[in-house]
């Protein structure tokens, strides 16, 4: 019981973290900082795909090739 409190406190943690670099890349994004946004977004489905077994959608930023 202890432990799965601990994992879900860890999750949230991780989740809200992702949140911060959602608007990050947003902003990044916003002021046309293209390339960093895009490897930024590319590691943002990383995470959500490969470490927390999530389904992901592809940001904006992600797909755009605004440069």
């Amino acid at each position: 019981m202890a432990r799965d409190k601990e994992a879900e406190r860890y999750r949230r943690a991780a989740e809200e973290a992702l949140q911060q670099l959602d608007w990050c890349i947003g902003y990044l994004h916003g002021i046309r900082k293209s390339q960093l946004s895009s490897r930024l977004a590319k590691n943002r489905e990383f995470i959500k795909r490969d470490l927390l077994k999530e389904a992901t959608a592809p940001t904006p930023t992600a797909t755009t090739s605004e440069s």
